[in-house]
């Protein structure tokens, strides 16, 4: 954040998401309570709503994010994040809405990448909670301090990645080899992997390295994150869940935010993306808790389209794919996976009458 438009922004739009998140966390509550399908679906809804109505304000107001005003700044901006646009022979006025329809077209690529990467790691919070034997109840706590911490590093690490990219060009390539291997991986393991996907909660990485430097308590059904006994302080389960969730969500990093530089180099609209999809994430976690069964070949959907996104930044230097065509396809290959998974579900239940 180089000038103070763009920090005027940037700290507006974490103002107005601290505060949507206190709301919708719980903040305010002082009861742990066990979600409902219809609160999960109500908050599911409103986030969506909320990321929509950021995607207007980018349409119509995306140069506000760096206080592009002028024919020279637009085209700073194009040729530092290679927005596949030209302004040339356009007024002010034009060039204004031609940048800013292009952004807000990337804004929502990359939100619905990262939303759709957000359910497969919803599945994995869903194991995490059942292998530790996590009570309902407070499983809205722990989502709270997870998206937090969850915030914070995609922060760190868009913004790191983004340095990167900027001053070493080949490191786009770097990211999309990685996505093709993680897509392949994923489509193998769809196909040939084991379907009975477990977590060993003694033999997990961050369980055995909590356990080496604290002590550990091993009550399920403390209510806290830290515990006093016998003079010393201890750490619950619930906060080694909590450690677990963190260590997930790193993973998954990986996967999406290459994803989303996929379609945008501009480190803003990656971010914003990201968090949107991150918020949305716990009541999707609620909502996903009693459908979870119905997006049987989401995760081959996934693989396919970390798949395209990969071979996108490996060409990116001999075709840039428009940004319209991106989202087109992002979507076709969602919509693809989540209907024939619908479908399966029908033919295994008139199957079943």
């Amino acid at each position: 954040m180089s000038n103070p438009n763009e920090i005027i922004f940037f700290s507006s739009f974490l103002v107005f998401i601290f505060i949507m998140l206190g709301i919708d966390l719980g903040f305010f509550q002082k009861r742990d309570h066990a979600q409902s399908f219809r609160e999960a679906l109500g908050w599911t809804l409103v986030w969506v709503a909320i990321s929509v109505a950021f995607y207007f304000l980018i349409r119509f107001h995306g140069n506000w994010i760096h206080g592009s005003n002028t024919l020279a700044a637009l085209q700073e901006r194009i040729t530092k994040f290679h927005h596949p646009i030209s302004i040339s022979g356009l007024t002010v006025q034009e060039a204004i809405s031609r940048y800013n329809r292009n952004l807000s077209l990337e804004y929502l690529t990359g939100y619905l990448i990262e939303y759709s990467l957000s359910v497969d790691n919803v599945f994995v919070i869903v194991l995490i909670f059942i292998s530790f034997n996590i009570q309902p109840k407070y499983f809205k706590r722990v989502l709270f301090w997870g998206i937090l911490g969850a915030i914070i590093m995609r922060f760190l690490f868009i913004f790191a990645a983004s340095a990167l990219i900027q001053r070493f060009a080949w490191f786009l390539l770097v990211f999309g080899g990685m996505l093709l291997i993680i897509g392949f991986r994923m489509g193998w393991q769809f196909l040939y992997g084991d379907a009975e996907e477990h977590i060993d909660t003694e033999k997990h990485p961050v369980v055995k390295l909590v356990s080496r430097f604290f002590h550990v308590s091993h009550d399920e059904h403390v209510e806290s994150f830290f515990i006093r006994k016998h003079g010393k302080v201890y750490i619950t389960p619930l906060f080694i869940v909590l450690l677990v969730i963190e260590f997930s969500d790193v993973l998954f990093a990986v996967d999406s935010v290459p994803a989303v530089f996929s379609v945008t180099q501009d480190p803003f609209i990656v971010f914003f993306s990201n968090i949107f999809a991150i918020l949305g994430l716990r009541s999707l976690f609620f909502l996903v808790m009693d459908v979870m069964n119905r997006f049987y070949y989401l995760k081959l959907g996934l693989a396919v389209l970390l798949t395209f996104v990969g071979v996108k930044m490996l060409i990116h230097d001999l075709y840039n794919i428009p940004t319209h065509v991106s989202l087109i396809v992002i979507a076709s290959i969602l919509l693809t996976s989540v209907l024939a998974s619908n479908l399966r579900t029908m033919i295994i239940r008139r199957r079943l009458l």
